[in-house]
């Protein structure tokens, strides 16, 4: 990274070496040197459960019909409420991952193994194990990996959306001490595959959003998603060269913060549905389609997780990563008790082939090891109200 790199550093301190050197596409925004606040002191982990949960829930209801266009999806399975049959599990309707849940849940793996976010180990495990769905810009970084490239090295320039697919984790290893630390895990996490500024500012924007909605006890309006990302977004990104993939905004180049400052907004305010409003600017893997999408969904639906997560998985093409980061962000908010039950008795747990059980292992251990629900737990801030809508 340079001639200053040391073997101990922090990851505060590598991310540093990156900005000084030129290896990461990033501005060095205020984040950075920003608290993110603590918990309430009557925070309940069934929130990161919900997270979690939310996130394989959501990837699981779209998996089987990814990559559908809406219209032929509906056409085929009608509305999907539920998980469809799989002819992975016997053609049973369960829920089985992707890669989505792989990589998030093989994230928070390597974060209990090794006591926080390592970069360099995660690397490691990514590219040793099978991957359900591989992505293209995955599979390059796996390749740069291989080819023996250090880790900060091997991820591409891509605005796709595989690194926000998996960064929900980056909140575990906070929960007891909220600091700016994990400004810098979601940054390393994110350039790990997707060294593109849209790529890691929409990784740390909603990074920020899962944290806040771990922080509120009643859904916040609307209009605190868009704020909330576009307020952490936009001082951290540098490409302002996206160009829409679909015709409708075919006039549009700038970057992402820019596309929803202009869009989304007026979206919401002419009362789209969120089968049109994704239709209107696609719904693929690009983040200049999946972030709209996402925080469309999360506008119209966030009160309701159900919905959201339903919403996602019927209404978008890339349906089960737009459905897992729904989830995630749902999770967060209402945690696992409001979740639908069939939507996790549905759940296998599986990070692998035939590993059943295993997320809700993980998910068990994180608590244990970050969140302590036995330990005398000092008195704390009151959980903050309804957030501004």
């Amino acid at each position: 990274m340079g001639p200053n790199t040391k073997i101990d550093m922090t990851n505060e301190e590598i991310l540093g070496s990156l900005f000084e050197n030129g290896l990461i596409d990033l501005n060095p925004g205020r984040i950075f040197k920003t608290s993110p606040g603590a918990l309430p002191h009557n925070f309940d982990f069934d929130r990161i459960e919900g997270m979690l949960l939310g996130l394989a829930i959501g990837d699981s209801m779209g998996n089987t019909s990814e990559g559908m266009a809406p219209g032929r999806r509906k056409g085929l399975y009608g509305e999907i409420r539920d998980y469809l049959p799989n002819r992975f599990a016997g053609n049973k309707p369960v829920g089985l991952p992707s890669d989505d849940t792989q990589l998030a849940f093989w994230t928070l793996e390597q974060i209990i193994e090794n006591g926080g976010f390592n970069p360099e180990v995660l690397a490691a495990k990514i590219t040793s194990r099978k991957i359900f769905g591989l992505g293209s810009t995955v599979k390059n970084f796996i390749r740069n990996y291989k080819s023996g490239k250090p880790w900060y090295r091997c991820g591409p320039k891509s605005a796709g959306n595989g690194a926000l697919m998996r960064i929900a984790p980056m909140v575990v290893p906070h929960l007891r001490s909220a600091t700016s630390a994990m400004w810098a895990d979601a940054a390393l996490s994110a350039m790990l595959t997707h060294n593109d500024s849209g790529s890691i500012a929409a990784c740390i924007a909603f990074i920020r959003m899962i944290w806040e909605s771990l922080r509120l006890e009643q859904p916040p309006g609307p209009q605190w998603w868009l704020k909330t990302y576009l307020e952490t977004a936009r001082e951290l990104e540098i490409d302002r060269s996206y160009v829409p993939r679909c015709s409708t905004f075919k006039d549009f180049k700038g970057s992402i913060s820019d596309f929803i400052e202009a869009h989304l907004a007026r979206a919401f305010e002419s009362g789209l549905s969120t089968l049109d409003a994704c239709n209107k600017w696609c719904s693929g893997a690009f983040l200049l389609e999946t972030v709209p999408c996402v925080l469309f969904i999360l506008m119209k639906h966030g009160a309701d997780p159900e919905e959201a997560i339903v919403r996602a998985a019927n209404d978008t093409v890339d349906n089960d990563t737009i459905a897992a980061i729904v989830g995630a962000a749902v999770g967060a908010l209402h945690g696992k008790r409001k979740l639908p039950r069939r939507f996790v008795s549905g759940l296998p747990g599986r990070t692998a082939e035939g590993d059943d059980g295993r997320i809700f292992e993980l998910i068990s251990e994180a608590g244990r090891n970050y969140w302590d629900i036995s330990r005398e737990q000092e008195a704390g801030p009151k959980t903050p109200a309804i957030a501004e809508s």
